[in-house]
């Protein structure tokens, strides 16, 4: 099968259409949908236009080390007048000032080979990030390839960095003397005092990186750095990452006449991950010394900190099969080592950020899901557990803040609904459990770094995220932003439902419904699935969902209703929720989400004959499934950027859940769609990026060769240089207008 790729051109085949554009200005006429709207009713180049319809928070936004104030970047004046600053908000008196003005960050950017920032909506800003200095007197300012050090008193700058290279994962040190950086793969430290640059570590290469992450360890365990300073600053604990045995996926640029290609390296299920070590290495300069983290090599290492005495590291060490998590204390000096404790699960492990040990050196907190569902511990630093600090029949989703003196915990959990997240705080001893915040919805919570007081990022279903300021007791301070988005009251918005209904096997599953705004309970209406259905996500939540939630209300005001369940393997309700997808994805989600259709189906206003599904990614994958194995269920389908081979899919995530290879190469055979693609009989429309480093363009060119093969007509539409996600309105807009399209027309 040959395909010629052109500007605009649509390829027909006997099996497909296969649309590839590479020019997006040129074609974004050509995409609008062909059916007026009212003045009152949403249309994608709204949706996806400017002003944004979800508003915008303030970026940036930190805690003072004082803990008195949070800076944040702004934007004041309006059109060509309207320049970047920093400013600060008094957490107590409300009270708003300038802490740098956009006079000082243009100066101080002058110095930078980099390009500006785009900090704000359509806005640019002079630097790309800032960061705190201990003391609170100074800032240091970033870009790619520069640092700058900003003294908040005097208001003058010093370039600390510059030159070609690009730089990666600053850190200004604990006592404020050091800034450390990744350049050339090595870990690099450069004095605040008089700008003398040095190497750390040496060696470092590509193929051998030096406190520098894979794109397997970020994307999958979610590690966020490779290097971490000791409190007392004398030392950095660092990953080395050997990828000489990882297998490269060649990423193609067709954008370019070159045909450029970037390599990844991309372990598949099966073979080589990338082989680590911990180092820990002295600021006043010695041989890096590796710590003891046992015999076998073919581990993970998914989190490393350090002990408030600044002699010893705690190392997380993880087992390939994702089943075994030891918490390993290193000594420093030595690099002797041994267990602390262990948590075994016989599915998987999901690695928690939940250890945090004491500042009185005799205490750690640590959170397990052996109980069901994640819950924090309170341990000797022996070892031994000395109380389990909370429990019940819902989850710790984050360990937020710790005020010893007063001997209390802050975290985020689910006790009041699957679909909400609220702040909580309860004794060390696991007394005096309260819930601070009170309204409906999901919180983020971002405490001051003496935890009396915390910044509240709040959204639920209606209400874009909003910034609240409030003490750690929950009485409110002041308002850090607002966002009212005056704009979304011109339109008919229908409210989200929240409802559950009990799967044939009588476990309650979570839903969400969205009607048209007109709904009359005598008339039969399509209905439009949208799903995910994989691990650690869920699509039903009290939250505000962005684009997705705006398209899915101009679905409606066009007459569709909007279903979305969280099926078994979804997250928030716990890991026994999870762990009936164990070496068999889409089995139980599909017998789930047929549930819901059922229900669907038995209600009076819903037209059984007309049911579409979509989802992006896992969800993609889900929408396969669903089109291939129930082609009588579903009549229309869109897959976003689908997994059709789990094959094709990294090490972490595949392993985690379907096993190992070749033991378990049924699981992988029985969990990809795309052996039973003969049977689609619906409308189906892919998109998949050909840039995609994330799910490779490989799962769906399977797919395409699978339904070639067996006679089947599906719509492929593609982009060359987007990733797993969008990145430009201009592509949003030109997507979702098809997509629109395609279900008006056939469903």
């Amino acid at each position: 099968m040959r395909v010629r790729a052109a500007l605009g051109t649509a390829v027909t085949l006997s099996t497909l259409t296969i649309v590839f554009f590479s020019d997006l200005s040129s074609v974004s006429g050509q995409t609008k949908s062909t059916h007026p709207t009212r003045p009152d009713e949403l249309e994608v180049e709204r949706i996806f236009g400017e002003p944004s319809l979800s508003g915008h928070l303030s970026r940036g936004a930190a805690w003072t080390p004082d803990s008195r104030r949070i800076s944040f970047f702004d934007m004041p004046g309006t059109g060509k007048n309207a320049k970047c600053e920093i400013w600060v908000l008094d957490a107590l008196t409300g009270e708003r000032s300038r802490l740098v003005s956009a006079k000082d960050l243009e100066q101080a950017s002058r110095s930078s080979s980099s390009k500006p920032f785009q900090a704000l909506s359509g806005e640019r800003c002079p630097i790309s990030g800032y960061q705190w200095a201990p003391d609170g007197e100074s800032l240091l300012f970033t870009w790619p390839r520069d640092l700058v050090w900003f003294d908040l008193k005097q208001r003058t700058r010093r370039v600390l960095v510059t030159g070609n290279a690009d730089l990666a994962d600053p850190k200004v040190s604990p006592d404020g003397k050091y800034v450390s950086f990744l350049r050339d793969h090595n870990l690099w430290l450069v004095r605040i005092a008089d700008g003398e640059e040095r190497e750390l570590t040496s060696g470092g290469t590509e193929e051998l990186r030096k406190g520098e992450l894979d794109w397997v360890y970020r994307e999958e365990l979610q590690t966020l750095s490779g290097y971490w300073w000791a409190p007392d600053s004398s030392a950095v604990a660092l990953l080395e990452m050997d990828e000489r045995s990882v297998k490269q996926f060649p990423l193609a640029d067709f954008s370019l006449f070159s045909g450029k290609i970037a390599m990844q390296r991309y372990p598949v299920p099966g073979s080589s991950n990338p082989r680590v070590r911990v180092l820990v290495v002295r600021v006043a300069g010695n041989e890096p010394r590796s710590m003891d983290i046992g015999d076998e090599k073919d581990i993970y290492v998914p989190r490393v900190s350090w002990l408030p005495d600044s002699r010893h590291v705690a190392i997380q060490r993880l087992n390939r099969a994702q089943t075994t998590l030891d918490l390993v204390i290193a000594d420093a000096g030595t690099g002797g080592s041994s267990v602390l404790l262990s948590e075994k699960d016989p599915y998987w492990i999901n690695v928690g950020d939940d250890l945090q040990f004491l500042k009185d050196g005799e205490h750690f907190l640590w959170s397990s899901e052996r109980t069901g569902y994640r819950h924090l511990f309170l341990y000797a630093l022996s070892g031994r557990q000395l109380a389990q600090i909370t429990k019940g029949n819902w989850e710790v989703s984050g360990l937020d803040a710790i005020d010893e003196a007063r001997r209390v915990v802050y975290f985020t959990a689910t006790e009041k609904s699957p679909i909400e997240r609220h702040l909580y705080r309860v004794g060390l001893d696991g007394a005096g459990f309260v819930r601070i915040t009170r309204e409906d919805g999901i919180h983020q919570v971002t405490f001051s770094p003496d935890s009396s007081r915390f910044v509240d990022t709040y959204s639920n279903t209606s209400t874009p995220p909003r910034q609240d300021v409030y003490r750690a007791d929950g009485r409110k301070l002041t308002t850090l932003n607002e966002n009212q988005v005056a704009a979304l009251a011109a339109y008919r918005l229908s409210p989200v439902e929240f409802f559950a209904i009990r799967s044939h096997d009588g476990v309650l599953l979570n839903c969400s419904m969205i009607k048209p705004p007109n709904f009359g309970p005598a008339r039969k209406y399509p209905v439009l699935i949208f799903t995910y259905g994989g691990p650690r996500a869920q699509v039903v939540a009290n939250e505000w969902a962005g684009t997705t939630y705006l398209w899915h209300q101009l679905m409606a005001q066009k007459g569709y209703i909007i279903f979305s369940l969280d099926n078994r393997g979804s997250s928030g309700h716990g890991h026994l929720f999870e762990e009936p997808i164990h070496y068999r994805f889409a089995a139980q989600e599909l017998s789930d989400q047929r549930d819901g259709v059922q229900w669907l189906k038995s209600q009076a206003f819903v037209d059984a004959e007309r049911i579409g599904i979509w989802g992006w990614g896992y969800g993609g994958h889900m929408t396969l499934h669903a089109m291939f194995e129930m082609p009588q269920t579903f009549k229309v389908g869109f897959a976003a950027s689908p997994i059709t081979d789990w094959h094709f899919y990294d090490t972490i995530y595949t392993e985690r859940y379907l096993g190992a290879l070749p033991l378990h190469e049924e699981s992988y055979l029985a969990s990809s769609p795309i052996r039973n693609a003969e049977k689609l009989q619906g409308k189906l429309l892919i998109f998949h990026s050909v840039g995609d480093d994330k799910v490779h363009y490989s799962h769906t060119l399977a797919l395409i060769e699978d339904l070639t093969r067996t006679g089947k007509y599906v719509e492929v539409i593609t982009l060359p240089v987007q990733g797993h996600q969008l990145s430009d309105s201009a592509a949003e807009r030109w997507l979702w207008n098809r997509v629109t399209q395609f279900f008006v027309e056939h469903l």
